[in-house]
């Protein structure tokens, strides 16, 4: 049951944190989608990829629906303690986030209006904020604003398998916050592997298989799935996996898809996004690995004999 040949990809150099070169921020997650988007262009991979630039930024009662009016209004405001993410704020860095995270949303909204394609949010800097904090670079929690504002739109649940190298707690430290999170993201959904290697991927399988109850049982209605680079063995703040294992996670997840949207008779609601990914000596590593994860994930689950022609 094969999805379209083209990727849905919500981009707009909007979402891009242009100052994070001027600051020379260690995490490049705010620079991240125009490096990779603009990687993409320049490589065969640009005819797979239909960008859509024309979704509306998050307002700042989008912001309150995961974090405290203290924090979202001394974030926007620079004023108060709002405990930066670790990378430093400016205008650019304000205005970024409301379409960072609000892309999020708009390409998990998409795969479920269109199932039958493979959507793509290339963003990161979300699952380490708090309700009434940023942190780990993370300034605001897309994953739990996304999913809450379609539990209130449509009353769907999702669930996200965060491959990145460090535990999303974002999720996690919500749930006390605004208890309808345990609906929009039930307590497994919330997908963090664990181990190394061999180990990583046998956990891995066997969250994905606890997922895949959910979602026949008609309590999960959509996947995100964040292929972070730090989980690679070599990147400079993570490591769970070598080469093989790290692109062995696309695969798995892309056979998945494939089996739960056969046993269901219809295409799974399916989102990629990047999450971290850290190296100092070459950035295109990081870059060159997500692409990889992408081009993996695309290869399972689109139709490669109507691709659209460069």
């Amino acid at each position: 049951m094969k999805k379209k040949p083209t990727i849905a990809a919500f981009y707009t150099k909007n979402q891009v944190c242009f100052d994070s070169i001027r600051e020379r921020s260690y995490s490049q997650s705010p620079l991240k989608p125009y490096l990779l988007m603009q990687k993409i262009e320049r490589s065969e991979h640009h005819a797979h990829f239909d960008i859509l630039p024309d979704f509306k930024p998050f307002q700042h009662e989008d912001f309150l629906l995961a974090h405290s009016p203290e924090y979202v209004s001394n974030f926007f405001n620079q004023t108060g303690n709002y405990r930066s993410n670790g990378i430093p704020w400016s205008e650019n860095l304000a205005t970024s986030v409301r379409y960072t995270n609000s892309a999020m949303y708009h390409a998990i909204k998409h795969s479920l209006d269109y199932p039958d394609q493979l959507c793509f949010a290339p963003v990161s800097g979300m699952h380490h904020a708090t309700p009434h904090a940023g942190q780990g670079f993370c300034t605001f929690s897309g994953q739990v604003i996304a999913s809450l504002k379609l539990y209130e739109e449509r009353g769907v649940s999702g669930a996200w398998l965060d491959l990145d190298g460090h535990f999303g707690n974002s999720i996690e430290d919500s749930r006390g916050f605004d208890p309808r999170i345990n609906k929009a993201i039930p307590w497994d959904c919330n997908v963090n592997p664990i181990g190394y290697n061999e180990t990583y991927i046998q956990d891995f399988k066997l969250k994905l298989e606890r997922v895949k109850q959910r979602i026949l049982a008609g309590k999960v209605h959509y996947v995100v799935f964040a292929h972070g680079a730090d989980s690679h063995l070599d990147d400079d703040l993570g490591g769970q996996c070598d080469t093989e294992h790290w692109l062995s996670c696309a695969s798995i997840f892309g056979e998945w898809v494939n089996e739960v949207s056969l046993q269901l008779g219809k295409p799974l609601p399916v989102t990629l996004a990047l999450f971290g990914g850290y190296r100092k000596d070459d950035y295109n590593i990081v870059l060159d690995l997500h692409l990889s994860s992408i081009e993996r994930c695309r290869t399972l689950l689109c139709d490669s004999n109507n691709a659209v022609a460069a």
